[in-house]
């Protein structure tokens, strides 16, 4: 039913926004890797919701509780079961989304679907689901970085139409950190933040691009024809809620280029490896990874959920208007920095163990 992603290392996440909680099991980790809930909590104190002015006002500490396949601080190889109890929920603020579509939200298609919704907060529509990925991610970037050195840094590049310069092979986690829109330029993060304040004033929403490098990812992962670790990276970053597009390398930029003008030549490095001169393949060419730094870039468009009155319909056919109430960001870029992330770990991670599937144990 679309709930479970991966084929070695593979997560199935569950729960509603405004249920009891939403958390994720995890099967395929490997035996005797530490692990901790502090750990885990990092990265979703980074997606969590009421973090600045610029971000849903809903107050929730995503606490996660790690209530299986872990024991005296390491995996046991057993799946992993993490929760996070919702605290902060208001569902009468959906009494009215009940009958009316939200323009632009997943109301419409799951009644089209299923016949039937959870109209409090999107139900599995909700961006709250990505809390079990998150929560995976991190599991997975440790792998990464302990078996490879793997190192995953996503940062806001855009907002609407003001995007900034940033050098993905340099830029680092502090940088990304020292704002809160998550735009490692100082200058440019300054006016997104006052975009996205003046978008919550009048009541609508903005979207932009969050751009996201992997260093130090081995040569061969990824498969030919169907199981291309770009293919592979579009469809994890693309299950992401309000993503729209999907760029590697030198994207859609590339089509203005000659062949001559977009081919990455090889140059020999100082250990005697083949290298390329420049990265316009975004790390990955014939579908497997190069050696060189992997670079994506997702769209997110804007948050649908306004409170803007617009145009729409009831279940029953009937024209009608709605100003959408409830607490939402008006710009879902900021949180978006560490969905990104974590998408990208977790189709590393699993490219990585598929890769020494055939070993009996993988060494941490």
């Amino acid at each position: 039913m679309g709930n479970t992603f991966g084929q070695i290392f593979r997560i199935t996440t569950y729960g509603e926004s405004h249920g009891g909680g939403v958390g994720v099991v995890i099967d395929g980790c490997p035996p005797q890797l530490e692990i901790s809930a502090e750990e885990i909590q990092i990265d979703l104190d980074r997606r969590k919701p009421g973090q600045s002015k610029i971000t849903t006002p809903r107050k929730e500490s995503d606490t996660c509780e790690i209530m299986s396949g872990v024991f005296q601080g390491r995996t046991t190889g057993t799946p992993i079961s993490i929760l996070v109890r919702n605290k902060d929920a208001r569902s009468q603020d959906y009494d009215e989304m009940a009958v009316k579509y939200r323009p632009s939200h997943a109301d419409a298609t799951y009644d089209a679907k299923y016949g039937f919704r959870n109209y409090q907060g999107g139900g599995r529509s909700s961006a709250r689901e990505t809390i079990g990925r998150v929560a995976a991610g991190a599991i997975a970037k440790k792998i990464l970085h302990l078996v490879a050195g793997v190192e995953i840094v996503g940062y806001v590049k855009r907002i609407k139409d003001l995007e900034a310069e940033v050098d993905p092979n340099t830029v680092t986690l502090e940088q990304v950190e020292s704002n809160i829109v998550r735009c490692p330029h100082a200058e440019c993060a300054e006016v997104m933040i006052e975009r996205i304040e003046q978008a919550r004033k009048e009541q609508d929403s903005l979207g932009g691009v969050v751009e996201c490098v992997a260093r130090h990812v081995p040569k061969g992962l990824g498969d030919p024809v169907f199981d291309k670790l770009e293919a592979d990276l579009a469809k994890g970053v693309m299950s992401l809620p309000a993503t729209k597009g999907f760029e590697i390398g030198s994207g859609f930029a590339g089509t203005t280029m000659t062949g001559s003008e977009h081919n990455d030549e090889f140059y020999i490095d100082e250990h005697g490896e083949a290298r390329t001169v420049s990265n316009r393949s975004g790390g990955i060419q014939g579908g497997i990874s190069n050696g060189e730094n992997i670079v994506i870039r997702v769209a997110f468009k804007p948050t649908a959920t306004i409170g803007k009155e617009q145009k729409t319909v009831t279940q029953g056919g009937e024209e009608t208007v709605l100003a959408a109430k409830g607490r939402h960001d008006p710009c879902v870029l900021p949180r978006a920095v560490p969905m990104v992330e974590a998408m990208v770990a977790l189709v590393l991670c699993d490219r990585l163990l598929y890769n020494q599937a055939q070993c009996k144990t993988l060494k941490i």
